[in-house]
């Protein structure tokens, strides 16, 4: 019998990124359960730690398996809030706070979304450029800064492009941008104009056409884009690429965000602002 599908709440009292980040790679280890996750942010006063207590609770009423908690509020009392909830918490700052605070022999300051204020001023206006840089540069949309790119993704539509170069702008300050192949691309047996003076910058992202396939069928069903044979051709063509010219690439079909991040930044020994 299938396993249920397992909800999971990522609460924080700020953006969450912390949670998030920590919460995906321990849940990435399970790659058999179906876990359905909601974010939870900005829960940083007393109602909104009761509202998000009553989803946590009204998830375990409605299904046979406790809800998963990953926390990091700060706040003494809206932590307790989020204890008595009818799931299994994972509080991240409980875990690790006292054993750093018995190791540096100094109190916390207790303070919501203090994440960035160990990072100098110059390391974070340099990663929101970077951001910047890969917002602009997204899906093709613009060409014209490839030559101050670190590192230039390109793949079929769907394949990681998009959150892989926003989490490498992010977390590491790289300036990443992305290019999709198209169907008139798979046509062709050469790079897109606008790559080949860039070539030494690319990397490459493929992904099973099954997988793609169904990621596809959720934003566009029955269209040609989602059939699994145009899904076939066109995975087929972006690989015969990568291998004719010699372009690195990962399959990212069970990959997480943060390990197909990793993966190229240590393949293409990219530093950024880390």
């Amino acid at each position: 019998m299938a396993n249920p599908q397992r909800k999971v709440f990522f609460i924080s009292d700020s953006t969450g990124i912390t949670t998030e980040t920590f919460g995906h790679s321990l849940l990435s280890q399970f790659e058999n359960i179906d876990f359905s996750i909601k974010a939870l942010r900005y829960v940083n006063n007393h109602a909104r730690a009761e509202a998000a207590v009553q989803k946590i609770n009204q998830a375990a009423e409605n299904t046979s398996a406790r809800p998963l908690v990953f926390s990091t509020v700060i706040d003494p009392q809206l932590r307790r809030l989020v204890h008595e909830s009818h799931a299994l918490v994972f509080d991240l700052f409980e875990t690790y706070i006292p054993i750093l605070q018995k190791e540096l022999n100094a109190s916390p300051s207790h303070a919501s979304g203090r994440t960035h204020g160990v990072i100098d001023d110059l390391d974070y206006s340099s990663r929101m450029d970077s951001v910047n840089f890969a917002m602009r540069n997204d899906d093709g949309g613009s060409t014209r800064q490839y030559d101050r790119a670190d590192v230039i993704l390109i793949g079929v539509s769907r394949s990681g492009k998009t959150p892989a170069c926003l989490y490498m702008a992010l977390h590491y300050g790289v300036y990443a941008a992305n290019y999709p192949l198209t169907t008139d691309d798979s046509l062709r047996d050469d790079l897109p104009s606008p790559l080949k003076p860039y070539r030494h910058k690319l990397f490459g992202l493929t992904i099973d056409p099954e997988r793609l396939h169904r990621i596809r069928s959720q934003r566009q069903p029955d269209s040609e884009y989602a059939s699994l044979p145009q899904c076939r051709t066109e995975v087929r063509h972006a690989e015969s690429l990568f291998q004719t010219f010699q372009i690195p690439y990962l399959d990212t079909t069970s990959m997480s965000v943060e390990e197909i991040v990793t993966s190229i930044i240590s393949q293409r020994k990219l530093n950024g602002t880390a």
